[in-house]
């Protein structure tokens, strides 16, 4: 009988590791173990890690308005959470005001609805942002909601030169794996390259990119893939910045990255360290980074939605305290740990608080912030982190020789890579060969599981556009054409856009109101047949 066992990645695992395989697995000269806080940064990008801080605990929420969003917001905090991350809404994700027909049924139904910097001003009143750091996962509109953020951050007296956040903002991914996407790729990816430049400039300690494999690996890709194409991604957006005259030194360390957890115990933990050392050298090598922070993988590690199964859903807080620990033990910054009703609806409350004291147990109970890297000099582990950094290697290696992401992503073939996994992946749980509790294996007959769903409220949407008429009729009109004209000049030639973005936003344009001047000039995204 053939015994043999592969992980996700393709990679056969041993039934017994020695140092042996450490040493045949070997990727290039000179310790890659090494020390916390040292270059290559396998073990973790601080030396004392958690012992010194434990990692940011922060639960994904929003929905409705923005008043329903605030007041979930101060809910987390009070619970424990330790940084905010924010949902919006589709139309906001989309470009579309509140009051556009194609939002109708959408607004504020899976994440919180902004039109202008109103609402912006509304979800984080009374929240201390400079202390409570917050992450926008939006891509589309995301030079729209950093403008805002910014611009709502100055007014309420914060200084935008140490303001702290982050904006997930990684278009190319959208293309992949979402697909929020809005206009075509090379204008795409000249907004995230404005953003860079423009934070930079004027908040750079805030993180405008946070590239984002985790959708990439929930559409499909293999663990090692999921770096793979994150790590192009990231590289794409590095060259975009170093063409704008930019020194790699000037905006690289404040690149964060979202990853996904959901798999293999070892097989996550591994590649998370596979991941910190290969940016390492990529950043050194490549790039010619001085600064050792350049080097630095920063990341956020989220739960990994479709880990979880609407069968049983009570597993899923088993299996989001096991995506907790291999994030622990991967050497995140910060956890976005998911609900066990993300398979059903927006986490409620209830669901929020288990996942919040998952994380508190470990730190508080369980001694996961005792000590750094305690898997380290594991044969299993380390042979495992040299396997998966060559595979990454590998995968990337294909990419470049193939035209790069960005071509790649224009033509469909990621996508339809990636989509060939997702189909591969089902028929594999379909038929048994991948084992999943409660879906092919240990089943039982059960009543409609007792979960909250999160009701849709029509009066939301009532509400929001009430808001955003208000909003229209009392603001200077004459200011909000001047700063629109002034966006489609920037948008026809080659300046930054942001300036512009900001000038909009502080007159009170709303999204729907930027969006259509860019989409007048950049059209819109015609995505490709993948198959």
């Amino acid at each position: 009988m053939d015994d043999r066992r592969f992980n996700e990645s393709g990679i056969e695992i041993n039934p017994l590791y020695g140092p042996e395989d450490i040493a045949a697995s070997k990727v290039g000269d000179g310790d890659d173990i090494g020390e916390p806080g040292a270059f290559p940064f396998t073990r973790g990008i601080h030396r004392e890690m958690y012992r010194k801080r434990p990692w940011t605990m922060r639960q994904y929420t929003g929905f409705g308005n923005a008043e329903d969003t605030n007041q979930r917001f101060k809910y987390l905090i009070r619970t424990g959470n330790t940084g905010l991350n924010v949902a919006f809404d589709l139309p906001t994700q989309c470009g579309f005001d509140s009051d556009d027909d194609m939002a109708q049924g959408e607004v504020g139904r899976v994440g919180m609805a902004i039109d202008t910097l109103k609402d912006m001003e509304i979800a984080f009143d009374g929240i201390d942002i400079q202390n409570i750091t917050v992450s926008m996962t939006i891509n589309g509109t995301a030079a729209i909601m950093i403008a805002m953020y910014l611009v709502m951050a100055e007014k309420r007296g914060f200084d935008l030169s140490k303001l702290r956040g982050t904006c997930q903002n990684d278009i190319l991914k959208e293309f992949v794996g979402r697909g929020t996407w809005i206009y075509p790729v090379e204008p795409s990816v000249r907004l995230v390259a404005d953003t860079i430049e423009y934070c930079a400039r004027h908040a750079p300690l805030y993180s405008p990119v946070s590239v984002c494999g985790y959708h990439i690996r929930e559409s499909g890709a293999t663990p090692t893939e999921e770096i793979a194409h994150g790590f192009c991604i990231a590289r794409a957006y590095l060259d975009e910045g170093l063409k704008r005259g930019m020194d790699i030194d000037e905006f690289a360390y404040r690149m964060s990255f979202n990853f996904n957890i959901f798999g293999q115990f070892f097989e996550q933990i591994c590649k998370f360290r596979a991941a910190r050392r290969l940016w390492a050298k990529i950043l050194k090598n490549e790039y010619a980074a001085k600064d050792p922070k350049s080097m630095w993988l920063r990341m956020i590690a989220g739960g990994g939605g479709s880990g979880l199964t609407i069968e049983q859903p009570e597993n899923n807080i088993v299996r989001g305290a096991y995506y907790a620990m291999i994030s622990a033990l991967s050497g995140a910054q910060t956890i976005a740990l998911c609900c066990y009703d993300e398979a059903y609806t927006i986490p409620s409350e209830k669901a929020q608080q288990i996942s919040l004291r998952t994380m508190q147990i470990m730190i508080e109970e369980m001694g996961m912030t005792d000590t750094v890297d305690p898997l380290a000099g594991s044969y299993y582990v380390e042979t495992l982190t040299n396997q998966m950094e060559a595979e990454i290697v590998r995968i990337m290696a294909e990419v470049d020789a193939e035209g790069g992401i960005v071509k790649l992503i224009s033509e469909g073939k990621i996508q339809a890579h990636v989509s060939k996994g997702a189909y591969e992946h089902q028929k594999a749980l379909e038929s048994g060969a991948f084992r999943k509790v409660g879906v092919n294996c240990y089943k039982v007959e059960e009543e409609k599981p007792e979960v909250d769903m999160h009701p849709y409220k029509p009066e939301d949407a009532v509400k929001q556009t009430e808001r955003l008429k208000a909003v229209r009729s009392g603001r200077d009109n004459a200011a909000v054409d001047a700063a629109l004209a002034r966006l489609k000049t920037a948008a026809e030639g080659s300046e930054n856009m942001m300036p512009a973005l900001v000038e909009a936003v502080k007159a009170y344009a709303s999204v729907g109101e930027m969006n259509q001047v860019l989409t007048s000039v950049f059209g819109q995204y015609d995505e490709p047949n993948i198959f």
